[in-house]
């Protein structure tokens, strides 16, 4: 089966389903929260119980020193992969080093 053949098939399907003509069809339903705003005094916050500078920081969200700084002022806020990391490091707090971002030694 060709290329073309092969997405006019699927193309096909998907309008049968839509008119409820295909039977016995398994259906995942995804949902996506929504995204976080975390600003300045926030992301100040997450950094200090990470015991970290803004530099440490930074290289563990792979942004620079200079952004850090400016989300920490609020004079720019962070897109949406960096909001989303702030979240998870919110809800758990030992995410960088449970999967080796950080490691800390004593």
């Amino acid at each position: 089966m060709s290329i073309y053949d092969s997405i006019i098939k699927g193309l096909n399907e998907a309008v049968k389903y839509e008119k409820g003509e295909l039977k016995n069809v398994n259906v995942d339903r995804v949902s996506i929260a929504s995204l976080p705003r975390f600003r300045g005094q926030q992301i100040k916050v997450l950094r200090e119980k990470q015991k970290m500078t803004q530099q440490l920081f930074a290289s563990a969200l792979g942004v620079s020193k200079k952004t850090v700084e400016a989300w920490e002022a609020d004079r720019n806020v962070p897109e949406g992969p960096a909001q989303r990391m702030l979240e998870l490091m919110e809800k758990d707090e030992k995410l960088l080093e449970k999967y080796a971002i950080v490691s800390r030694k004593q």
